[in-house]
């Protein structure tokens, strides 16, 4: 297999359309605002030192990611694994991210690209109690990009038909599966997992 270059990739993909650059916003605008308030999930990807990359799932009730203005948005942090690469990434390099929002039943998706930094001010996180609990630290991103994606990606997956989702028993509890890698912890059963992921939202 031949390595592409990037002369390559001119020959293959033709030149985008104008409209395809135009549609990059330098902010969030009422149409990004409105979108981010419908969304209950979102991926976070950061980049660190020596080019490490991290994306990790983010989710809450609709809106969980406060639009402060058209340049700011406010990510809490909820209770995860504990490995906070994302985080270790924004504090260690230059805080470069992106996010990625979505919207149940919309297959159109928006990406923020800004910078973040961290806070853990107790007034702050006072204003964001989500599922009972205060979050142990908040994500503030300064906005230097926002633009939809077409729907072509979630249209061809069919994420949100309800016919192809799968049983969740065709696959092992992730307790089990991580016990099989690496005999460590207990093999869990599903079951008990999610009633325990219920009390730690």
């Amino acid at each position: 297999m031949t390595d592409l270059t990037s002369g390559d990739l001119a020959t293959i993909y033709p030149a985008p359309t104008p409209r395809v650059i135009a549609k990059v916003r330098p902010a969030i605008d009422r149409h990004a605002r409105k979108f981010i308030g419908m969304s209950p999930f979102c991926v976070l990807a950061t980049s660190g030192p020596g080019g490490r990359a991290d994306a990790s799932p983010r989710g809450g009730n609709p809106g969980f990611v406060h639009v402060i203005s058209d340049s700011q948005l406010l990510l809490p942090d909820r209770s995860g694994n504990n490995r906070i690469d994302s985080f270790k990434n924004i504090t260690a390099g230059a805080g470069h991210l992106q996010l990625i929002f979505f919207v149940p039943g919309i297959d159109e998706t928006l990406r923020v690209t800004g910078t973040g930094k961290l806070s853990a001010d107790p007034a702050l996180l006072a204003t964001m109690e989500e599922f009972g609990k205060l979050p142990r630290a908040v994500l503030s991103i300064a906005v230097s990009e926002a633009y939809f994606h077409c729907g072509k990606a979630l249209m061809r997956s069919k994420l949100w038909a309800r016919d192809i989702q799968v049983e969740r028993d065709v696959m092992p509890s992730v307790a089990a599966i991580i016990h099989d890698q690496t005999g460590l912890g207990e093999p869990e059963a599903q079951a008990d997992i999610v009633a325990r992921y219920q009390t730690q939202l």
